[in-house]
C-alpha cells in the first residue's frame, strides 16, 4: 500500500472523504462509539483507520459540539449530566464531498485558495475551514469580547467559491459575504447599509435531534422551583452534544419551531444560526394588552410559576450600557431585530412591564426596550432587597429565595417608566418629606443679619434676586455687606462676577466690612484706626477662602453662558452657595437679529434661574434702571429696569436699594431697602427697611442699634 506524502495529490481527496462519513452515534456507559461507512477510498495506510471523524453542531455563539469517533480505549471525561444512550440516526443530511473530474482537487483548489486570501485580508482565520461546512471562528471585529467567544459563524459553499458570515455577539453584529471572483461585502452596526447573510433556516425538533428532558434536568429545574408542568408547557427539551446533555429552549411562533437556544451546565449559551430572532414564549402574549418582558428564559419560566403566563424573554441578553445615539432604522437595528420581528404581537399591548435584571446591563436593556416600545406604555419593576446592601437580581432569584408571592408583589407594584421631563409628586416625596420635617436646611432662608429685614427678606438657596437702584445708591456695597453677614453666620462661599470693580478695590471694600476698620489712613477713615498688618493678613486668608472671582481676562465682554459655566465649576469644585452678577449691562448681549431684547432677557433669566435651582445656589443679579426723566429723588420701581419687564416677572425676589440725597429730607447716610417682590411667602414679604451706612468701614447697620450721641 503506497504511503501518502504531505504533497501527494491523493491526500486532499482522502481528507475530504473522511470528512464526509455518515456518522451514527451510540452512547455507552463510559465511551461514545461511532460506526462509519466511508465512500470508496484510494489505497491508504492501515494506520489511517484510527483517524477520528467529527460531526459538528454549530450554535449562534460559535460553540462547536462534536460527536467524536475515538480510538479503542479512548476516554471521554463524563459530564455531571451524562447521556444514557442515543438512538440510531442516519445523518444523510451531512453534505458529501464534491466528486471532481480531471486532476484531483484542481477544480476546487484554486477558487478556494483565492477565497481564503480574501477572507484572511479581512482578518478571518481560515486555517481550519473547509468547503461545504459551517465554522465558528474568532470575530476580527469584536475579538469575542472578554470571554473571547468564537462568535463569528462562517459558511463556505461546497464549491469553495463563496462565503457568508455573521457575528452573533449582540454588541457586534458584523456580517458580510464574498466570492472568490468578487470583492468582499460586509456590514457593521454603524454602517448605513446592511446585507442579508442568508435565508432563514427552517428547523424541526427532528433536524436538531431534540429530546424530552431527562430526569436529571427535570430535577435541576425543580431545584430552581420550576415545575415539570411549566417545562412541558414551554416545550423545554434537551440535546446531546459531545459528552454532555444541554438544555434546549425552543422558540416558537404559532406552535412552530423557529429557533433554539442552548444552555450547558457551565451556564454558557448559544443559538441555532441563521434562524429568525423572536421572543421566547411569543405565543403567550398574542392578543394580550398587558405583557411582561424579562431578560432570560429561566426568568420567563419563573414568572409562569408566579402565575404570569403573559411573559416573554429577549433572545440575546443585555447590552453593557444604553446607547446615546438616535435609534437606527428597522433594517439596521440588528441587536433588537426580534422587536421588529414580533411587532404584530407588541402593537396590541398597552402596558408593558420591563422586568429585566437589576444590574447595570439589565437597566440598559430596559432603557433600550423602552426607547423602541414607547416609554409612555412601559412600566418597570424594583427588585426587593436581599440584605442590607444587595438587591435580588432577577425573577428566578426572587422565586427561589422569597417565593412566588413576593414575585407577584413585585409585578403588581411595577411603577411607571420615567419619561424625561414628566413626573408625579410621588417622585419627589423624599424631598417633600425633608422639607416638611425641615431636614433640608434653610427652609425659611438664611437671615440677612439685619433685624429690620428679617421679616421681609431671607436668602433661600436656589432663588434669583434682582437688585436695582439709581446710580450711586449703594447696590454693590449692600450686596457685599450681605455676603459678609451670611458668611459670618453660616459660612457660605460665593462666586463674584463683579465687572465694575477692580480686584484690589473690591478686596478693600470686603476687608473693611469684615474687619470693621478702614483699609487706609485717609480722610474718609478719620478718626478710626487703620487695620493692623495682622488684621490685613488674616483678612487675606478669609478673602481667599470665601470668594472666587469670575473675570474675563481679555478685552471681550463675557456672555451669560460663559459666566454660568464658570459658576458651575465654582459650585462643584469649591462648594459655592451664592453667585453675584454685577451688573447686567456689562455682559455681552449679542442676539440674533430676529430676537427682540424682551425675548433675549426672558431667555437669559430662564438660564439663570435653572442654574440656581439645579445647583441650589442663590443668585444676585444687579440691573440698572433706565434713564429716569423728571426724577424727583424717590426710589425707582422694578419695572423701571432697563431692558424688559421680565426682570420683575421672572425673579423670585426684587429689591430696590435707595439712598437719600437731600439733607433736608433726612440723614444722607440712611439707606432704604425696598423689598418689592417675594415669590416665596415663607421667606419674606413686601415692605421697606432702613439701614444706616457707615462710610468709614462700609458697614450697613440697623438704625436702632446705632449708639446715640451723648
Amino acid at each position: 500500500m503506497p504511503l501518502l506524502l504531505p504533497h501527494s495529490p491523493l491526500r486532499p481527496v482522502y481528507i475530504a472523504s473522511l470528512l464526509s462519513y455518515n456518522v451514527v452515534a451510540l452512547m455507552g456507559c463510559k465511551h461514545l462509539l461511532l460506526r462509519a461507512r466511508p465512500f470508496p477510498l484510494p489505497p491508504v495506510p492501515s494506520s489511517s483507520s484510527s483517524s477520528s471523524s467529527r460531526v459538528r453542531f454549530r450554535g449562534a455563539y460559535g460553540l462547536h459540539f462534536s460527536c467524536v469517533h475515538s480510538r479503542t480505549g479512548s476516554r471521554i471525561n463524563p459530564s455531571c449530566l451524562k447521556a444514557n444512550g442515543v438512538p440510531h440516526r442516519d445523518h444523510s443530511s451531512i453534505p458529501r464531498p464534491v466528486q471532481l473530474e480531471g486532476p484531483v482537487g484542481r477544480g476546487i483548489e484554486t477558487p478556494f485558495k483565492v477565497l481564503k486570501m480574501r477572507l484572511e485580508e479581512l482578518g478571518i482565520d481560515m486555517q481550519t475551514c473547509l468547503p461545504g461546512q459551517h465554522h465558528s471562528l474568532l470575530c476580527p471585529m469584536c475579538k469575542g469580547g472578554r470571554s473571547m467567544e468564537r462568535s463569528l459563524s462562517i459558511y463556505i459553499s461546497p464549491d469553495g467559491g463563496s462565503a457568508v458570515w455573521t457575528c452573533f455577539r449582540g454588541t457586534c453584529g458584523w456580517k458580510g459575504s464574498t466570492r472568490a471572483a468578487a470583492k468582499p461585502r460586509s456590514s457593521y452596526t454603524t454602517s448605513n447599509q446592511t446585507s442579508k447573510v442568508k435565508s432563514i433556516r427552517e428547523i424541526t425538533e427532528e433536524s436538531l435531534e431534540l429530546e424530552p428532558l431527562c430526569n436529571e434536568l427535570v430535577a435541576y429545574f425543580a431545584e430552581r422551583l420550576i415545575s415539570a408542568e411549566t417545562l412541558r408547557r414551554n416545550a423545554v427539551m434537551q440535546k446531546k452534544c459531545e459528552n454532555q446533555i444541554v438544555i434546549a429552549f425552543t422558540y416558537r411562533r404559532e406552535g412552530k419551531l423557529v429557533s433554539c437556544k442552548y444552555r450547558d451546565v457551565k451556564k454558557k449559551f448559544w443559538q441555532e444560526a441563521n434562524t429568525e430572532k423572536i421572543f421566547y414564549g411569543l405565543d403567550d402574549i398574542k392578543g394580550k394588552s398587558e405583557i411582561i418582558i424579562v431578560e432570560g428564559e429561566m426568568d420567563k419560566l419563573a414568572m409562569e410559576e408566579a402565575g404570569f403566563r403573559n411573559c416573554v424573554s429577549v433572545p440575546d441578553g443585555a447590552p453593557p450600557s444604553a446607547s446615546d445615539k438616535d435609534l437606527p432604522p428597522e433594517g439596521q437595528d440588528i441587536k433588537y431585530q426580534y422587536l421588529w420581528n414580533c411587532k404584530d404581537y407588541l402593537k396590541e399591548a398597552s402596558r408593558i412591564i420591563l422586568a429585566t435584571d437589576g444590574d447595570k446591563p439589565g437597566q440598559a436593556l430596559a432603557e433600550e426596550l423602552a426607547r423602541r416600545l414607547g416609554r409612555e406604555r412601559c412600566w418597570r419593576v424594583k427588585w426587593p432587597k436581599k440584605n442590607d446592601s444587595e438587591y435580588f437580581k432577577d425573577a428566578n432569584e426572587v422565586l427561589m429565595y422569597v417565593g412566588s408571592g413576593v414575585l407577584r408583589e413585585v409585578i403588581d407594584n411595577a411603577e411607571l417608566y420615567p419619561i424625561r421631563g414628566l413626573f408625579t409628586f410621588k417622585d419627589f416625596f423624599d424631598e417633600i418629606n425633608a422639607y416638611y420635617h425641615r431636614t433640608l436646611g434653610y427652609e425659611f432662608g438664611v437671615s440677612t443679619g439685619w433685624k429690620s429685614l428679617n421679616h421681609l427678606y431671607n436668602v433661600v438657596p436656589g432663588e434669583l434676586t434682582i437688585v436695582t437702584g439709581v446710580p450711586n445708591s449703594g447696590k454693590s456695597e449692600w450686596i457685599d455687606a450681605l455676603l459678609c453677614n451670611i458668611n459670618e453666620s453660616v459660612g457660605w462661599k460665593f462666586a463674584l462676577c463683579s465687572m465694575e470693580n477692580r480686584v484690589r478695590e473690591h478686596a478693600r471694600k470686603l476687608l473693611e466690612k469684615h474687619i470693621k476698620k478702614p483699609f487706609f489712613d485717609s480722610k474718609y477713615g478719620e478718626p478710626a484706626e487703620r487695620m493692623a498688618i495682622e488684621d490685613f493678613e488674616r483678612g487675606k486668608r478669609w478673602l481667599s477662602d470665601t470668594f472666587y472671582l469670575i473675570r474675563c481676562e481679555d478685552d471681550s465682554l463675557p456672555s451669560i453662558k460663559w459666566v454660568l459655566d464658570l459658576a458651575k465649576s465654582a459650585v462643584l469644585r469649591h462648594g459655592v452657595r451664592g453667585l453675584v452678577i454685577d451688573p447686567y449691562n456689562e455682559l455681552d448681549h449679542q442676539r440674533p437679529s430676529s430676537q427682540t431684547e424682551t425675548e433675549y432677557v426672558s431667555q437669559m433669566l430662564t438660564l439663570i434661574r435653572r442654574f440656581a435651582q439645579h445647583h441650589s445656589c442663590h443668585v444676585w443679579f444687579v440691573a440698572h434702571p433706565r434713564q429716569l426723566h423728571n426724577w424727583v429723588g424717590e426710589p425707582p420701581n422694578l419695572y423701571d429696569i432697563s431692558g424688559s419687564a421680565h426682570f420683575i416677572n421672572k425673579c423670585d425676589n426684587g429689591i430696590v436699594i435707595h439712598r437719600n440725597r437731600d439733607p433736608e429730607a433726612g440723614p444722607v447716610d440712611q439707606v432704604q431697602v425696598c423689598v418689592r417682590k417675594v415669590r416665596n411667602k415663607v421667606a419674606g414679604t413686601i415692605g421697606d427697611a432702613f439701614l444706616n451706612y457707615n462710610r468709614v468701614t462700609g458697614e450697613f447697620i440697623d438704625i436702632d442699634t446705632i449708639p446715640k450721641k451723648q
